[in-house]
Formats: structure tokens, C-alpha cells, sequence
């Protein structure tokens, strides 16, 4: 087992300031226009390990990747690659946090998603820009140091604008179509743990079977008796396309970390949550 790793966050967003917090790490919020922007950074901080959080979502949600390409695809294609580089130069690891947001999904006919399914959702601007940083990193993995680590659809714990909970409750129109989700707290267990393990390659980090929207409203509602929500269809509330899916956590569960099923921790979720 590896030793405590000395930790660098690039991004100061959601998921950035939540790993450092986490894991009690240093985060950089310097913008990364070039290579040497991040040797720089690692020079200065010394890290082994650096965890690139830069991403871009959109203000609003991915739609918004739509109306402003080039920042889109400069955050979340070009940087990841600058990183990479400079991680390879520096002999340092690299933790790249991906998406699992990168496929069509037959409910029907597919099992859940494993890492070597090949993306195939070029629909959305925002998962095209995650596909060609996922590709470029995938050649490197057999000599470089790299950890590559899908998200998808995070909830948290605790209130913030990207966090699904918040936004379901913004709407209060959701959706009833099963979806792989990402916990956030099992999210930074499983991403300490796999450090620990000194893991490489590619790893869907989403918790086990799937979360229907409704499900959350109604514990929500236990906790918030006068909130109200609608359901509705997909094509009432978004303009662009989107992926629904489930992906497998095999490959997570088989490198000896326990996943937990989403559907077990929404009441967890929402007790914490309405606190704050």
C-alpha cells in the first residue's frame, strides 16, 4: 500500500473544493493557459500527486457549453492534456476527474456501462469536449501515472448550486428515468481509497444501481412537508439532447473498495442536507 500522497487540486469549483477539503490538500486556482502554468504550480507546491478538478459545466447546466465552445472546450479537452503533460515531465501522478456522461444507453438491451465500453454521445457539445480528454489520456495510460475517474450526476450532503439536490429542488420538476449518480461522500472515500491502492487507468466511480428523481423528492419531502414538485417529461425541461444510463461499478468493487447503493443513502443524504 502506498504511503499518504501529497496532494495539488487544479480547480476551485464543486468537486475541487470538496476534495480538498476532503483530503486536506492544497487548491490551486490559477488558470492554466499553458505548460508552463502548471509546472509552475507543481514546482511551487510539490506535490506526487496532482488532481485535475478544472472542468466546465455551463453556469446554468451543460447546455450552456453550447453558446461558448471555445471555453468549453479549452477547460475540459486542452487542459487536461497540459496537465497530463506536465505531470509526465514532473514524474508525478495524475487524478483526472471525468464524466460518465459519454454514451447512448438502451435500457432494453444493455447492461450497465463498464470502462471498456467505447463513448459513443457526440450529441452534446459538453460530452464531446469529456471524449477527446478521455481518449488523449487513454493513450498514456501503460507509461504514465494517471488515474481516470468517471463521475456523473453528483449529489451531495450539503447545499451548492451544481449539486442535483439543489437543483431538483430549484425546479421542482424532475424526471422518472433511472440514472447512475455519484454520492460525493462516497465519491472522496473511494477516491482516498484508490490513492492508498496507488490505482491507474480507468475507473467508473458512481454508486451501485440507479436513483429515480421521484425517489429523492419524496424523502426531500419528509424533511419539507410544503415543497411541491411535478413530474414531467424529459423533453418539457431540456432543449438539448441528454444522456440517461447505468454503469457498472464491478471494476470499483473488484479493486476491493465496498460500493454502496444509491438508493441507501438518500435518506443519509437528505438528513445532512437539511441542516445547513
Amino acid at each position: 500500500m502506498k504511503k499518504k500522497s501529497k496532494l495539488l487540486v487544479f480547480g476551485k469549483g464543486f468537486m475541487g473544493q470538496r476534495i480538498s477539503a476532503e483530503l486536506d490538500c492544497a487548491l490551486s486556482d490559477r488558470r492554466i493557459l499553458t505548460l508552463n502554468d502548471a509546472i509552475e504550480e507543481i514546482a511551487e507546491y510539490k506535490p506526487d500527486t496532482i488532481v485535475n478538478c478544472i472542468g466546465y459545466t455551463g453556469k446554468n447546466s451543460v447546455d450552456d457549453c453550447e453558446l461558448d465552445m471555445d471555453k468549453t472546450l479549452y477547460a475540459n479537452s486542452f487542459v487536461p492534456v497540459i496537465l497530463a503533460e506536465a505531470a509526465l515531465r514532473s514524474k508525478i501522478k495524475l487524478v483526472h476527474i471525468s464524466s460518465g456522461c459519454i454514451y447512448h444507453y438502451d435500457y432494453a438491451r444493455q447492461p450497465p456501462i463498464t470502462e471498456n465500453d467505447i463513448p459513443d454521445f457526440f450529441d452534446l457539445y459538453y460530452s464531446r469536449s469529456k471524449i477527446y480528454s478521455e481518449r488523449a489520456l487513454e493513450v498514456l495510460f501503460k507509461g504514465c501515472d494517471i488515474l481516470m475517474l468517471r463521475i456523473r450526476i453528483p449529489l451531495d450532503n450539503r447545499p451548492h448550486p451544481k449539486n442535483i439536490l439543489n437543483k431538483l429542488i430549484k425546479y421542482a420538476k424532475v424526471i422518472d428515468i433511472p440514472n447512475s449518480v455519484t454520492y460525493v461522500p462516497d465519491f472522496l472515500a473511494a477516491l482516498k481509497y484508490l490513492l492508498q491502492i496507488d490505482a491507474k487507468g480507468l475507473y467508473n466511480l458512481t454508486n451501485k444501481g440507479a436513483l429515480r428523481y421521484p425517489h429523492l423528492m419524496e424523502i426531500y419531502k419528509r424533511y419539507r412537508p410544503d415543497f411541491q414538485y411535478e413530474l414531467v417529461q424529459i423533453n418539457q425541461v431540456l432543449q438539448t439532447p441528454r444522456t440517461n444510463l447505468i454503469m457498472s461499478t464491478q471494476k470499483l468493487e473488484e479493486a476491493g473498495f465496498a460500493v454502496r447503493d444509491i438508493n441507501e443513502v438518500l435518506e443519509e443524504c437528505v438528513k445532512e442536507y437539511v441542516k445547513y
